[in-house]
Formats: C-alpha cells, structure tokens, sequence
C-alpha cells in the first residue's frame, strides 16, 4: 500500500504542475486510504503538503508576472487568519463523537472525511464541466470588490482550516469574477495564496498533533517533483481534455468516500 501510495504522491504533484490544482483534493484520500493516517491529522499533514508544493509551483508562475501581489495580500490575509484560528481552535474542540443517527455514530474523522468528500463532488463539477472563459481585458486600474474578496478569502480559509484542501477551485474564480484578474494571472495568484494559507494554517496544528516528519516530508517531496514532471508535460499535453479527464477521477473518488464512510465505516482507512 505504502509503494501505491508515494507512486499517488507523485501523481499529486503532477496534477498540480499540468491542470495548476485539483492535486490537494487527492492528499487526504492518499495519507488516509494508503498510508493509514488518522483522518483528523491527515488534514494537518495535507495542509503541509499542499501549502509546500503550491510555493515551488508559485516561483516560475512568478517569474513569468503571472502573480498579482495586491490581489494576493487582499485576498490572502482573511484567509490566512480563518485557516489558523480554524487549526489551532475549531478542529481540536470538534467532539470525537459528534452525532448519533440510531445505532450509526457519526465520529469525528468520518465528519472529516464525508466534509472532504463534498468538497471532492464540488470540486470535480467544477473541473468537469465546460467553461466558455472570457480574458478579461486589461483596463488601466483593477477594479476590487473589497467586502466580497474579504468575505470570501475568509470563507475559502475557514473551509481549508476544516478539511485541509487548498481550494484553489474555489479562489481561482473568485479572483476572475471579483478581482476581474486574467485567468492565467488567477492560477498563479492562487498557488501563492493556497501556499501562505496551508503553510501558515499548519503552523496552528504543531501543538496539537505529533507530526511523522520523515513520512509528511518523503510525500511533500515526491509531490514537489510531480510538479516539474507536471510543468513539462503541460507544454505537450492540452490541459483542458486532462481536467475534465481527472475531475471524472475526482468524483467518483468523492463519491466512493461517501458511500464507504457511511456505510463501511472503519474499513481500510483508520
């Protein structure tokens, strides 16, 4: 299971160099399913994972002006601050048993992985379906819808605090739709934001948890270099026909997570 596992890890890392996300949406199912981590943690470590990966993807995306600095520091600090406080005071106080349905106990890290789950179905929506783009054409000054882009980075940390996804899928049109950035400029300014948020959001969980640093570290990197295998490929493979390709992945996986968390819980994961 651990070999299937660092083979996923790679492949996490390439999704997010050829489709520039998606690839933290496989991280929690990977650590939980192949790995054994506890759910709970595994959010923890996947924030890590993802928060380091996007930062190496952010560099190149950077060097090229494809990161939009104000936009990212708007958007970037109510996320942050939702993410950890959600680390460091949410999460812990969440019961380890939560709710009861007749005799079926709805348990912490089942809440965690059905929460997960959902973000999975959504997300893959969003990569499967047929988005007809419009560039938005540069006009002089940006124009920001500051209460919107505040409420929203505030909401996208809160749900990445929860579930340990960088929600890229979510930032990504919230900054074309109300930051009115290009979407090649949109991409680049969420790896940095998705970078600040995990990495920061982590640091809230370092009390809590005790970290398997040389498993969280081997899968970080592996996922690090699934990024340059990723950017490599995208210049030979058109990334459109792969995101509808992996959302399909997405939402079968989301849906398989549903059904065994409700109805074969404690099987094969934790």
């Amino acid at each position: 299971m651990e070999i299937i596992g660092y083979i996923a890890s790679l492949v996490i890392g390439i999704s997010l160099g050829l489709i520039g996300g998606g690839g933290s949406i496989l991280t929690v199912p990977v650590l939980v399913y192949l790995f054994k981590v506890e759910p709970v943690v595994a959010t923890a470590y996947s924030l890590f994972i993802v928060g380091a990966s996007s930062l190496v993807g952010a560099f190149p995306k950077y060097k090229q002006g494809q990161v939009n600095l104000k936009t990212a520091l708007i958007f970037g600090i109510p996320s942050i601050a939702a993410v950890f406080a959600t680390r460091k005071f949410i999460v812990p106080q969440i019961p380890k048993e939560v709710f009861t349905i007749g005799d079926f106990v709805v348990t912490k890290s089942i809440l965690m992985m059905i929460l997960f789950a959902v973000l999975m179905v959504f997300a893959s929506i969003s990569m499967i379906r047929d988005k007809k783009k419009k560039e938005v054409a540069e006009t002089g000054d940006q124009k920001f819808n500051y209460p919107m882009i505040i409420l929203e980075g505030a909401v996208v940390g809160t749900l990445t605090g929860l579930v340990g996804a960088g929600g890229g899928f979510l930032i990504i049109p919230a900054l074309v739709l109300l930051s009115k950035l290009p979407m090649k400029q949109a991409v680049g300014t969420s790896l940095l934001i998705i970078a600040a948020k995990s990495l920061i959001g982590f640091t809230g969980d370092l009390s809590n948890y005790t970290m398997d640093w040389k498993l969280l570290l081997t899968v970080t990197g592996l996922a690090m270099a699934g990024i340059f295998i990723g950017d490599a490929l995208s210049k030979k493979i058109d990334g459109n026909k792969l995101k509808k390709g992996f959302g399909w992945f997405v939402l079968v996986m989301g849906i398989y997570i549903i059904v065994k968390e409700l109805f074969f819980p404690g099987t094969g994961g934790h």
